[in-house]
Order: structure tokens, then C-alpha cells, then sequence
């Protein structure tokens, strides 16, 4: 059995169910690109997938995950993955997805290329389900990381296969999304994403943002509180970045010494 995840933190989290199920264990294949932000145009294509990782390179410019451009290489994750498939033909694989847009559009970019393998391929989608906290209470999970260990087990029951119609409809779908190529892509409910200008988020980053300098990581822990979709903070420094461009914020520091040297402030309204 090989599970497939979106996320680092996801993967912890259910190496932990493995402790506590025997059946459950496998191999944790993660899914490591964004496909929620940026361009998805001919993403199957050496072009556009080059130009994918152009704008990456650029937006990963003197962040913390500076080095991550070199070890994201789902296309090579994936040759693996059917490579493992193809000599194995007892093998299946299990995609868990958390209702996200991250999630969903990762397994939209992913199972496009797996229709060769139908009936092997099981999908978990926590999509609207309730489950129990820490505290024993019951709330509804976005991510996988955000579940118990123990309420994987619960949640493994979910796993069913991906139908031939699915196979069919889905692709399509994940096509139309890659045409649009809107840089911004939210989920609206379901398995339906919707395209949004790139802009989307500059009304999140600038009612974070106060008239008086602060910390970009202050401006952050601000922001992850209040966003009601959330997204990556390196997809939202580059939003900070055009916003200086236009005027809108003004910063002091250097880009150049890491985000952590980095202050910024709403721009001053001309009298």
C-alpha cells in the first residue's frame, strides 16, 4: 500500500496511525508543489513545467525555503510511483486529501496521469466530515494534520476507488483550471476550483498591515489568524513585493539579509 499526501505535516500525522494499525502501514509518498497558486498552463509540457519552476525560482528568492526549489520534483516522484505500479501489479495506492484547495488541485494534477492504473487507486477525501478533537469536541478538519491519530482509523473507512467516470470527468476539469491558468485557485465546495485574479489575497495582506512598521513575521502571525483561505506565506511575500511596487506598502530593510530583516507599513495617503 502506498499512501499519498500534499503536505510535510501530513505525513507525521499519519505515521502515527501506523502505530496504531497494523493494516494501515505503507509508504507516505508526499506531493510537494503548490498547484493552488501559479501558472498550470501546458503543466504536462518540459515548457511549461520549466516555467512553472521559473516563477517558483523567483518567488523563493531570499526566503527560508530557498533550497526547497531543488528537491521539489513532483514529476519525478511520479515516474517513480508508476514505475512501482507497473512492477507491482498487486500494488495500490491511497491519495488522502483534506478539503483545501491545496489538496484537491494536487490530486487533480496527480490523477490525471494515473487512469492506466484504475482500480488500484483509492481516494480519502475529508470533505465536510466531522471528527473529535483533543479536547473531545467535534469540528470539521481542512487538513489531515489537524486529526488524531486514532481518528485516522475512523477516517481510513472513507477510502474508496476512483471510478472510471472520475477518471473521465475529473481530467477534464483539471484541464479547463490549467487553460484558464488563473494564478490564483480557491476551492468552493466539493471538488469544484475556481480561477482568481492574483490580486485575490492583497485585501488579507493589507488589513494585516498596519501605518507603523513592523516585522514581516509580525505581519504574518497577523494574517494566518485572520485569513479565512489560507495560503503559502511565500506566494503572499510576493503579493507584499508588487504591493511596494505600487505603492501601497512601504518597507525598510533588505530583502536581500531574509525576511526576518524586513519591516513594512501601509503607505502614506497623499493629501
Amino acid at each position: 500500500m502506498i499512501h499519498i499526501v500534499f503536505e510535510t505535516a501530513n505525513i507525521d500525522a499519519l505515521s502515527k496511525a501506523f502505530e496504531l494499525d497494523e493494516n494501515l502501514k505503507g509508504n507516505i509518498i508526499e506531493i510537494k508543489d503548490d498547484y493552488a497558486v501559479g501558472s498550470v498552463i501546458d503543466i504536462y509540457d518540459e515548457y511549461g513545467y520549466q516555467q512553472r519552476r521559473d516563477w517558483w525560482k523567483e518567488l523563493l528568492q531570499h526566503s527560508p525555503y530557498e533550497e526547497q526549489l531543488t528537491i521539489v520534483d513532483d514529476k519525478l516522484t511520479v515516474h517513480h510511483l508508476l514505475k512501482i505500479l507497473d512492477d507491482n501489479v498487486e500494488e495500490t495506492v491511497w491519495i488522502w486529501m483534506g478539503q483545501n484547495q491545496h489538496d484537491v488541485c494536487g490530486y487533480y494534477w496527480l490523477m490525471s496521469q494515473l487512469k492506466n492504473y484504475q482500480g488500484r487507486i483509492q481516494v480519502l477525501y475529508l470533505n465536510n466530515l466531522p471528527f473529535i478533537n483533543e479536547k473531545g469536541n467535534i469540528f470539521y478538519p481542512t487538513h489531515l494534520s489537524e486529526i488524531q491519530p486514532k481518528e485516522f482509523l475512523k477516517a481510513k473507512k472513507l477510502a474508496r476507488q476512483i471510478t472510471l467516470s472520475e477518471f473521465e470527468l475529473d481530467p477534464d476539469e483539471w484541464k479547463k483550471l490549467c487553460n484558464e491558468n488563473a494564478i490564483v485557485r480557491i476551492l468552493e465546495g466539493g471538488k469544484k476550483i475556481v480561477g482568481k485574479e492574483e490580486s485575490f489575497y492583497d485585501k488579507d495582506v493589507q488589513s494585516a498591515v498596519t501605518a507603523e512598521f513592523q516585522k514581516l513575521t509580525k505581519v504574518f502571525h497577523t494574517m494566518f489568524s485572520k485569513i479565512k483561505i489560507p495560503t503559502g506565506d511565500v506566494f503572499l511575500v510576493w503579493r507584499i513585493k508588487k504591493l511596494i511596487e505600487e505603492g501601497k506598502i512601504e518597507m525598510q530593510g533588505d530583502w536581500e539579509k531574509g525576511w526576518k530583516e524586513v519591516e513594512i507599513k501601509l503607505a502614506a495617503v497623499a493629501e
